[in-house]
């Protein structure tokens, strides 16, 4: 789609282009195989020499329209979708890592995606060290190490909702010759571009704000094109030596900067690990973001007035959003976020774990769910659910205290959702 088109015409109308007498939607190919006249076509297919689709583990037409859509949001080069925001996340780090390499990732981001990172790909061999959002520069220089791979973290932190200040961290992390990986899930493309500041893979739960309606899971990957694997060659092998799977073929010479981290991660990571998305699930997405430039607007909206609210409670200790000007973070959001951030608002309550569960318990609008980002406003307390895992000094480390509460603030009138709360919080000791 030209690039001069607004962001929100590319909501509407990126990734697909109907011919004529075409479906004016994008169609649902539930198809799992597609089917060829030779066994020799089908063999170019294997061997990558020509594009096109035999199995819709590697590739679907539905899913691969929607992944487009959402790299020309990004500015990226290419895209791909996966079967859940963890699945991308997992993808877009393993691609270029491997057992004996280590990343340096900020300590303030999604406890599942902290517990991916300290937990799981440990277990792989995968070694990790966290750093503070606020860690300065020298501080970020000091976790590197000789087998560093890349480095991540959160535009805007889940729950905690710490800024990245994503020009330091990508600036760091080019120093040291990796990719800086950022899931840039919360405020989404429409309030901010990371590959424009210097991020060169971003990932998203398209769980929440782009599908905007608890419909259906999934993840994508959406590569900026404007890494040099070849020039770090060495750290890389992944991508720039010969995989015997595929005859030799060296994907970062074949496909070049702009192709050869998304190639890989579908017809190698997706073909073996097979975290694929749904034609079906891919098809409510694309209906999501065709209305997440008017649903943005709007989140930000109800999440600044909620904020301001309970700024002004006496049963609140702090309220954490990137539009207040009490944030710590306000004047990074002012840098990249200036259209707003997301519409989740955090802040903690008097009398912790015991207040916390008393307040979601009185709530009658917003509903107490493992979920975010969604149409509908919901909650939770995140020490007691998404975090659970994490240890005390580890919730320390993310900003998450006993009695945060994690509200999203959906499309609903803001002013019902002020009573809503203000009568739940007076049920509080």
């Amino acid at each position: 789609m030209n690039e001069d088109y607004s962001i929100n015409t590319k909501c509407v109308q990126a990734g697909y282009t109907p011919g004529n007498g075409e479906p004016r939607q994008i169609p649902i190919i539930q198809s799992t195989t597609f089917k060829y006249d030779t066994s020799e076509d089908m063999g170019k297919l294997f061997d990558l020499e020509e594009s096109g689709y035999f199995y819709s583990r590697l590739a679907n037409p539905t899913c691969d329209s929607v992944a487009a859509k959402i790299a020309a949001l990004e500015g990226g080069s290419a895209a791909m979708l996966t079967s859940s925001g963890q699945a991308a996340n997992f993808f877009a780090l393993f691609n270029i890592c491997e057992a004996g390499s280590h990343i340096v990732a900020s300590s303030s981001i999604y406890g599942g995606t902290f517990n991916l990172i300290a937990i799981t790909m440990a277990k792989m061999g995968i070694e990790a060290t966290f750093v503070s959002p606020d860690a300065t520069e020298d501080e970020l220089d000091a976790a590197f190490k000789d087998n560093t791979r890349a480095m991540f973290g959160e535009t805007i932190a889940n729950p905690a909702l710490t800024v990245l200040d994503i020009e330091k961290f990508a600036r760091v992390a080019h120093k040291h010759g990796v990719p800086l990986v950022v899931d840039n899930t919360f405020p989404t493309p429409v309030n901010c571009r990371p590959i424009e500041w210097g991020a060169d893979i971003v990932t998203h739960s398209t769980t929440k704000y782009m599908d905007g309606h608890g419909a259906a899971v999934g993840g994508a990957i959406i590569d900026s094109g404007k890494f040099n694997w070849m020039e770090h060659k060495d750290k890389f092998p992944g991508l720039c030596t010969p995989d015997a799977s595929y005859h030799g073929l060296i994907y970062a010479e074949k496909f070049g900067q702009e192709g050869a981290f998304i190639t890989k991660a579908t017809v190698q990571l997706m073909r073996d690990l097979g975290c694929v998305q749904s034609p079906q699930s891919a098809f409510m997405l694309n209906l999501g973001l065709e209305s997440l430039h008017v649903r943005m607007q709007r989140h930000v909206e109800n999440a600044q007035a909620v904020a301001e609210f309970l700024e002004q409670q006496p049963q609140v200790v702090y309220v954490s959003y990137t539009g207040l000007k009490s944030s710590r973070y306000y004047n990074l959001a002012q840098k990249y976020l200036p259209n707003g951030g997301c519409g989740v608002v955090s802040f903690e309550l008097k009398g912790g774990r015991k207040a916390a569960e008393t307040f979601l318990k009185h709530l009658k609008l917003a509903a107490v769910e493992t979920h975010v980002a969604d149409a509908r406003t919901c909650c939770l307390n995140p020490a007691t659910s998404t975090h659970r895992q994490l240890t005390d000094e580890q919730l320390e480390a993310a900003g998450i205290p006993a009695g945060l509460i994690r509200l999203s603030c959906g499309l609903e009138d803001k002013d019902d959702l002020i009573k809503d709360i203000q009568q739940a919080l007076l049920t509080v000791d």
